[in-house]
């Protein structure tokens, strides 16, 4: 049974995909999801900032209200706040005054182009000047998406403002951290199952990343920081945050991303769960030729969900193959499989006290060639803690059953445990509105994940311990299903029995056959 706090979180996701789905028009939605993040993220950090100043100053004037201060009497406390939040904004651009004026405001857009540039502006030429440019620059007011005239845009502009401004996040002092953050979480789901095999190349379902987080965390209580090299939104480096508290990840939070737009999501997506500026570091790049944190690696602990079965250089890049996160190997990837790569790469950068859970193409357990040779060289090392056998349907944009792989530097035993997990019937089926149907970790199958994995034992049709031996005997084929049979045993047949039923139905047959043969001919007979 739903709570009042579970009741009134539906109620708000409802209101804010009405929103979403009302106001975009003929917009695309996936394309449409920059203009509303964007307006949700402008509205947020509008908020957070004048909280913070006004908690500061109230403490002297009770009656102080940075929304009405001047911008030029803003401007002299401009660099303390600077390196306190990593971004300023004039009372006269947050988003409550912008909001107030748009109704009258003939160049809205240009007004909110301004705006935006000047909170990235804010940050050049201090610490946080990564973290803030390029923020909004996938929120084009000038698209022709939202309108063939300045009018139409504006109008379109007009109702995002007020639509956003009237969503019941409540006052930010009241704990609004949460509701933003979730409201923010809840949108970019509903975009990436709308929008397919796209969607899943941001956004990890937030069951998948609550796993990988409690595998990694073990029996911590707090870690350095963490790691995830292809950090689409950045929904698996928060989920440490929620799972330990944001205080008990110390140093921070590292990602990197390939692709621009999501890259700005990521960014984005930190603010909006208050990771202030100084504790994330996330890059713009490709991870396997271009990395940006060699001096923050190793790291204790590290997740990912890299793209699956991804083309590559591979071996046409001569350097490759000497890199020290891929010479141990002594092999690369094939180029149209990238998948291990990353694995290679992360467990260059584990800490010999760390683990990693990746999640993993189902192909690269089994196949030949190149990645043989790459798991030869995982397991030989002792490199694989568990490799875990998930349900199909469950990522947006592929029905593949995926699994995850479990990686250590500090195993207490050469064994592998081997979980299948991929019972439907244990899975829970979200049906989600507008959305395509998809199979869920409830918390009771995330517990009995961790439960498996903490005992390391065999259990009929769910698990196995497997021995190196075992592995290796089995080519280093380290799929699930080699070594754990989940499936009914077909009933044991007897074959004398079996010829003896052939034999006694054959002989009916041909009985039969007869009887009708000499009716036949009885009945040509009496017609003669």
């Amino acid at each position: 049974m739903e709570t009042k706090n579970e009741k009134e979180r539906t109620e708000l996701h409802k209101m804010i995909w009405a929103i979403a789905e009302d106001l975009r028009g003929t917009v695309d939605g996936w394309d449409f999801k920059a203009y509303v993040l964007g307006m949700l993220f402008y509205r947020f950090i509008s908020e957070n900032l004048a909280n913070y100043i006004n908690k500061d100053e109230q403490r002297i004037h009770p009656d102080f209200k940075y929304e009405k201060l001047d911008d030029k009497v803003a401007e002299k406390d401009k660099k303390g706040i600077l390196e306190d939040k990593g971004f300023f904004i004039y009372p006269s651009e947050l988003f409550c005054n912008i909001r107030a004026n748009a109704k009258n405001d003939k160049d809205l857009n240009v007004t909110i182009h301004t705006v935006f540039s000047n909170i990235e502006s804010s940050a050049k030429g201090t610490d946080s000047e990564d973290d803030l440019e390029g923020l909004f620059s996938d929120f084009d007011v000038n698209s022709n998406k939202l309108g063939k005239t300045v009018e139409e845009r504006n109008e379109k502009i007009l109702n995002l403002i007020n639509k956003i401004g009237d969503l019941p996040l409540g006052d930010y002092k009241d704990n609004s951290i949460d509701l933003f953050g979730d409201a923010y979480e809840f949108l970019m789901t509903m975009y990436a199952s709308s929008a397919g095999k796209s969607g899943g190349e941001f956004f990890t379902p937030q069951e998948v990343g609550d796993l990988l987080a409690r595998i990694v965390i073990g029996d911590k209580k707090e870690i350095n920081k963490v790691y995830d090299p292809c950090c689409g939104s950045g929904g698996l480096l928060l989920k440490f945050a929620k799972v330990l508290g944001k205080e008990n990840v110390k140093d921070g939070y590292f990602g990197q991303e390939n692709n621009l737009t999501t890259y700005n999501l990521s960014r984005i997506n930190m603010f909006l769960h208050d990771i202030n500026y100084n504790k994330f570091n996330i890059g713009y790049g490709d991870t396997i030729l271009n990395p940006v944190h060699w001096d923050e690696e190793p790291f204790d602990a590290i997740v990912s969900n890299p793209p699956y079965s991804h083309k590559w250089v591979g071996k046409d890049n001569p350097l490759l193959i000497n890199d020290p996160r891929f010479a141990p190997a002594g092999v690369l990837a094939p180029k149209k499989f990238e998948d291990l790569q990353f694995t290679m790469h992360m467990l260059s950068w584990l800490s010999p006290k760390g683990t990693a859970a990746i999640v993993e193409f189902p192909g690269v357990l089994y196949r030949g060639s190149a990645e043989q040779k790459i798991r030869k060289y995982l397991i030989d090392n002792n490199f694989i803690e568990a490799v875990i056998q998930l349900p199909g349907e469950m990522f947006f944009g592929t029905p593949i059953a995926t699994c995850i792989i479990v990686l250590k530097k500090n195993k207490i035993d050469n064994n592998i445990l081997f979980l299948d997990v991929s019972d439907k019937k244990t899975i829970n089926k979200d049906r989600m509105k507008n959305a395509t149907n998809k199979y869920k970790l409830s918390d009771e199958n995330i517990k009995d994940i961790i439960e498996f994995l903490n005992r390391r034992t065999t259990i009929e049709k769910r698990s196995l311990l497997a021995s190196y031996d075992l592995v290796k005997e089995n080519k280093y084929n380290i799929s699930v299903s080699t070594y754990v049979k989940n499936l009914e045993e077909p009933p044991e047949i007897n074959i004398k029995e079996l010829n003896n039923e052939i034999k006694e139905i054959v002989r009916r047959e041909l009985k039969t056959r007869e009887e009708l043969d000499k009716i036949v001919s009885e009945l040509e007979a009496d017609y003669e």
